[in-house]
């Protein structure tokens, strides 16, 4: 009889890695998400980050991509997993906001600084869905590596529904 999956909610600035099981969720705008898959064990882990780099000051937290990235891989590899095993895929880094000039394109410069750390860090990115204008649901399956992503359509709010 095949086991049911657990289930874990993935908020901003998390890393969540098991041997167990588990369907990992989360809404992506213009952060990413980095889901990593042993496939030689067949386990794996996520991480959700919302800016692209450390610059040194404060907390070296996983709220920014080069940490969140690394910290990733090494939660791995204290399970057992071996980087050779590893591949990567990524979700998210959209444009969302509704301005005219978009100065900082987080959503975009989070999608590229992804695909740099994995390629510094020698991780395959073997499936990505980044960038547009759509946020994304995803679901990631940690026994299968299987992700699942709903766009989730932009809606305008009418005056009546702004009052509430």
């Amino acid at each position: 009889m095949l086991e049911s999956p657990k289930t874990y909610y993935l908020y901003p600035a998390s890393i969540f890695a098991s041997r167990e099981l588990y369907h990992i969720t989360t809404l992506l705008g213009s952060c990413v998400a980095v889901c990593l898959y042993d496939r030689r064990q067949q386990f794996g882990a996520m991480n959700h980050f919302m800016l692209p780099f450390w610059n040194g000051n404060g907390l070296a937290s996983p709220k920014f991509g080069n940490i969140a990235i690394q910290q990733l891989v090494q939660k791995m590899e204290s399970l057992g997993s071996n980087k050779r095993d590893m591949v990567a895929k990524v979700f998210g880094g959209a444009s969302v906001l509704d301005v005219s000039a978009d100065l900082f394109n987080v959503g975009e410069r989070n999608a590229d600084q992804a695909m740099a750390e994995l390629d510094a860090l020698k991780v395959r990115v073997v499936a990505s869905s980044v960038k547009g204008d759509r946020a994304r649901k995803i679901i990631f399956n940690t026994f299968t590596g299987e992700v699942r992503q709903k766009y989730i359509e932009k809606r305008v709010l009418t005056n009546k529904e702004n009052a509430r």
